[in-house]
């Protein structure tokens, strides 16, 4: 396609060009447009319609959208802001440097000015932060002939017109009617005779990961957003919950390998920041592993005593620190889910641990049996044995219970995951591991 595009635009068929852009899906004419150079965007991209160009626009990444907005005119880029959704200018507006808001903020209208101003003092993490305000508003006093003219005469600016808003004077929120039952109804039926009073709502200060899981729950295409006195200031809708989702998804990734979240991609992200992301908690991790060379120092006696032990020591960590994993991965997912909840704690507790010594005993049947063939060494198969039903059980009650606990401080779960619960276990596993030596060998 890339091959094609340049083809054409060497030879000048540009009512050609101008036909092929227009048949393709705006989502993928973005991935072309990496592989064209800067000069031939923009002559490309002013070539698209003007509802396809603002469609292409909110797909472009940061630094394209940039890039144009510069290479516009004043005229072009208001023609551009002018069909795209609030919630996606106040987004844009958010990632612009400086200048370019200026000239963001000069394309649009003054009404408009002041309402991307009020969304803006949303906090970052809000509904209120990703709602857009473009809906349609129904009265329920109105037949639904007066209904489908009043979705006739807005629906265009609308960002969805399946699901409309019945509200009052006062702009509070009655009910939700849908296009299909307005459609479906007889003639002269009344707005509030075909309205559904009991749907699902969000607050304008309710965190916007909840409010997109509650998407998944409800199956719901769009969500209205309302404030305090249940006057009705925006919808979320679908697309924008995916975007949360994918958003939580990959930050949660980063904090369960140890790493501060950035909002760049990878290649976008400098060398310098990669390594300022990552150096805090490796240096937390490290120092904390200090404990761990300790408690190994102090129990040279053990060591004397059956030297092989010390084979043992990355066996009896590694299995401690995979078993908190497992446990972790499962109870961060359960609570971004919904699936389960901070009164669940000791459930889930009492479940990890049935599981532990499931895994416990399998593992010591298994290295019992492996010790006594190759070393024919009761001992060192006992405390071997017993280590690792200890480690497990306790690796598996701290994977379950430090997410949870995080959950209860007010703090992301996902903290408490692979990195952080290896190290603890690594000191317990060790202190569990001489502890069980020293009794058994009577040092």
């Amino acid at each position: 396609m890339v091959e094609k595009i340049l083809e054409l635009l060497e030879s000048k068929k540009i009512a050609e060009l101008h036909a092929l852009l227009e048949s393709m899906n705006s989502a993928d004419i973005p991935s072309i447009f990496e592989e064209l150079d800067d000069e031939k965007i923009v002559v490309v991209y002013r070539l698209l319609s003007k509802d396809m160009a603002a469609e292409v626009f909110v797909e472009l990444d940061s630094d394209m959208q940039e890039k144009l907005i510069n290479s516009l005119t004043d005229k072009e880029l208001k023609a551009v802001i002018s069909d795209l959704f609030m919630d996606d200018t106040v987004d844009l507006i958010e990632e612009m440097p400086a200048n370019v808001v200026k000239r963001i903020l000069k394309a649009e209208k003054p009404e408009d000015r002041k309402l991307i101003n009020e969304l803006l003092k949303y906090p970052e993490d809000s509904a209120g932060s990703i709602m857009t305000t473009e809906f349609i508003d129904l009265k329920e006093n109105m037949t639904v002939e007066d209904a489908i003219e009043r979705i006739r005469a807005t629906g265009d600016d609308a960002e969805s017109i399946y699901t409309c808003y019945v509200l009052t004077l006062k702009r509070k929120l009655l009910g939700v009617v849908y296009l299909k039952d307005i459609i479906l109804a007889k003639k002269g039926t009344l707005v509030k005779d075909i309205m559904d009073e009991n749907f699902i709502k969000a607050y304008t200060l309710e965190d916007q990961e909840e409010v997109a899981n509650k998407f998944d729950k409800y199956d719901e295409t769009s969500i209205p957003v309302v404030d305090n006195e249940n006057r009705l200031v925006g919808i979320i809708t679908i697309d924008d919950a995916l975007d949360v989702l994918k958003e939580e998804v990959n930050e949660d990734f980063e904090k369960m390998a140890a790493i501060t979240p950035s909002d760049d991609s990878y290649f976008k992200t400098s060398v310098f920041k990669h390594a300022r992301n990552r150096i805090f908690w490796l240096l937390i991790l490290m120092i904390s592993s200090t404990v761990t060379g300790g408690i190994i120092a102090n129990y040279e006696n053990a060591f004397a005593a059956i030297p092989i032990l010390v084979a043992f020591i990355p066996m009896v960590m590694g299995t401690g620190g995979n078993c908190g994993s497992q446990s972790s991965t499962l109870i961060i997912r359960g609570l971004s889910n919904s699936d389960i909840k901070l009164k669940d704690f000791l459930k889930a507790w009492w479940k990890e641990i049935r599981v532990a010594l499931l895994v416990g005993l399998a593992l010591f049947v298994v290295n019992f049996v492996r010790i006594m063939v190759q070393y024919h060494n009761l001992q060192l198969a006992l405390i071997v044995g017993l280590t690792l039903i200890g480690t497990v059980a306790i690796a598996k009650s701290l994977g379950c219970l430090l997410p949870m606990i995080a959950k209860k401080l007010k703090l992301d779960p996902a903290i408490m995951a692979a990195p952080l619960i290896s190290t603890i276990l690594d000191t317990c596993s060790v202190l569990l591991y001489f502890n069980i030596a020293t009794l058994l060998l009577g040092l």
